[in-house]
């Protein structure tokens, strides 16, 4: 079998085996792509295989030059992944990777905004148009859910539960849990329900799906950063934001103003804890003002 059989098949095992998203298995499957592409470029005719670990180390060193460090440590985390599965499936009986130590990078701190940033990004929404409503009743939810973009944009309006003031949520691996969702994002999401998208020439396949483009058909990931980049340039945010810092914000703002680390956890759909105790950072002040409060000693 050459290369693109064995990632084929990987890919089926990350899906199937796995249930990993089909965003994860396409970036899985480009590390993999691009030591495939330096062994064409550098005449190295090897199979997945026979490949060694002097070639492996090699990849990685000319990968170095052009990528820092976090992103070297995510290429040698993916083909340590490939190659086990090779193992898993008696391909091969070693890991050419197993040696290789991944540069040591700091815990990366989640770019946060403040509840201020966030009223002055929603007041910017022209909503004289039908897509600024939509877009206030997105934002609202990015923030008001702590929602991954993906999530928003594959938001059905079968999983609205409002009278039960919760929402349904598909997350990373298909895994699915209950968000509590506040009245004010309930209220926008039903004026742009009612209001606008009843109104939309809603294509086959797309009937059930909440947040549209103006052709009726569900809305990219890309849109919704474009969206959020435009309106931090009209209000001059001076800060590199994405989707993903809502939810960031989200986070932080549960946690200073009381919430525990369990129940953030579980909103954001986070398999480990460990994940979100990186949101415990953000605000020493805040942790000290919570010493002062109820320690016994204080």
């Amino acid at each position: 079998m050459n290369w693109k059989t064995y990632i084929k098949s990987y890919q089926s095992y990350l899906k199937l085996e796995r249930g990993l998203s089909k965003n994860t298995i396409e970036n899985y499957s480009f590390d993999i792509e691009r030591l495939c592409s330096f062994l064409e470029q550098n005449a190295i005719n090897v199979s997945p295989i026979k490949i060694t670990e002097e070639t492996v180390q090699q990849f990685i060193y000319s990968v170095s030059k052009e990528v820092n460090a976090r992103s070297q440590a995510r290429i040698i985390s993916g083909l340590k992944s490939f190659f086990s599965y090779l193992i898993f499936e008696d391909y091969r009986n070693d890991n050419p990777l197993e040696l290789l130590e991944a540069p040591r990078i700091g815990r990366k701190l989640p770019d946060t905004l403040a509840i201020q940033d966030i009223d002055n990004l929603i007041a910017a929404i022209d909503l004289s148009s039908n897509e600024g409503e939509r877009n206030r009743a997105m934002l609202e939810t990015l923030y008001g859910c702590g929602l991954r973009v993906s999530e928003l944009v594959n938001l059905k309006i079968s999983d609205l539960f409002f009278e039960e003031g919760f929402i349904k949520i598909t997350g990373k691996g298909n895994k699915q849990r209950f968000v509590p969702v506040g009245n004010l994002t309930q209220k926008y999401i039903e004026i742009y329900k009612n209001s606008i998208r009843v109104h939309l020439p809603i294509q086959k396949g797309h009937e059930d799906t909440l947040f549209l483009n103006r052709r009726g058909r569900q809305l990219t990931r890309a849109m919704i950063f474009t969206i959020i980049k435009e309106l931090a340039l009209k209000i001059d945010l001076k800060k590199n934001i994405s989707p993903h810092t809502f939810r960031h914000s989200f986070a932080t703002h549960l946690l200073e103003n009381g919430a525990d680390l369990r129940s953030i956890q579980l909103m954001l759909g986070h398999e480990s804890i460990t994940t979100t105790e990186i949101y415990v950072h953000l605000d020493r002040k805040h942790l000290t003002q919570i010493m002062n409060t109820f320690h016994p000693r204080k």
